[in-house]
């Protein structure tokens, strides 16, 4: 597609939302040292309307990231602290007896939990039992909670950034699988290198931390979810995204020799879906109207690490979800013409 069949309300609102990522990433350099790539991921995953699990060791900044981010937006902030008896109530709210003072009237009246809010930062979820944990998957999913047989819709634009750490297994509840399926990016957040920890030494004690201003409203990144469905993909990217997504899958014809060795179960059609809708946010994130096989590529791990497992002969062999996808990026040809296939 050339410009020319673009309307010219959408390349300028390309490239606002250029000038607002490079904005935002100026901001978030006050507080945060390093981190680049998780901090594109995490936008990524907002201006495509999903929501995102950080993962790493403790003090690697991932609760200061997310909150800064909702510093830099003008958001509602709210930041649940997931503990083994924190009650599914506790997250969503509860319908409580209220009396009315002039009429004695009882009648229930819904107290609206840290749920309701745009940007919650689910820290720790692994921490928290099932119970709690699947409390989470309505408004996940369906952007809603239901109490008392009422449904109460969630702010809109919503997103659940959630930690978790992968040391102290002891007493903790690892994610099912269907709730990681629920998250659009799974991001592994690692250590900085020597000299970003130096600096992140250097500020720190020595008080010299910025002050972050705010960059997009409510209403921005609405418009930037709505740019992004309109961002053309290709049936080149879009065959390659899902022939990624089949050859993921054991016992299927697209699948190579090392997946039916090695992995348990491939990627659903959530995959192909967050590969197409991820690469076309990043597109945009660089002042692009076009997604391409790069950004299929520079997303991939985040978008399917959680969605692919390895079985018993693979974690004999310490092959990780990663690994298993570098084999994946090998064995699909990039530069294959693909067609929609056949009813």
């Amino acid at each position: 597609m050339s410009t020319t069949d673009i309307s010219a309300d959408d390349l300028a609102a390309v490239e606002r939302c250029k000038q607002a990522y490079q904005q935002i990433r100026k901001e978030l350099a006050e507080v945060i040292v390093g981190q680049s790539d998780v901090i594109e991921q995490v936008l990524i995953a907002i201006f495509a309307r999903g929501h995102a699990l950080l993962e790493g060791v403790p003090g690697l900044a991932k609760t200061l990231l997310i909150s800064s981010l909702a510093e830099a937006t003008h958001l509602s902030f709210k930041r649940i602290q997931f503990t083994p008896d924190l009650m599914p109530s506790d997250v969503t709210g509860t319908d409580v007896i209220q009396e009315d003072l002039k009429t004695g009237e009882r009648k229930y009246v819904f107290l609206p939990g840290p749920l309701f809010a745009n940007i919650i930062l689910a820290d720790e979820i692994n921490r928290t039992p099932p119970k709690t944990q699947a409390a989470m998957l309505e408004g996940m999913q369906e952007r809603q909670v239901s109490a008392g047989g009422v449904m109460h819709k969630l702010p809109d634009p919503f997103f659940v950034l959630a930690t978790q750490n992968p040391l102290e297994q002891e007493g903790t509840y690892p994610l099912p699988e269907a709730q990681l399926d629920r998250f659009l990016l799974y991001i592994k957040v690692d250590y900085p290198s020597p000299r970003e920890e130096w600096e992140i030494a250097r500020r720190v004690t020595g008080g010299k931390l910025g002050k972050i201003k705010p960059i997009l409203t409510g209403e921005d990144i609405l418009n930037y979810q709505k740019l992004v469905l309109r961002v053309p993909v290709s049936d080149q990217v879009l065959g390659y995204a899902w022939a990624l997504v089949r050859a993921s899958r054991p016992g299927t014809p697209e699948a190579p020799e090392f997946v039916d060795k090695w992995v348990a179960w491939g990627a659903g059609p959530r995959g192909v879906l967050t590969l197409v809708t991820c690469a076309k946010a990043r597109a945009i994130l660089h002042g692009r109207y076009h997604a391409t096989i790069g950004d299929v590529q520079w997303i991939v791990k985040p978008a399917l690490r959680h969605r692919i497992a390895g079985n018993y002969a693979a974690q004999a062999n310490n092959l990780t979800s990663d690994q298993l996808i570098d084999m994946l990026l090998e064995a699909v040809p990039a530069d294959k013409q693909y067609v929609c296939p056949a009813a």
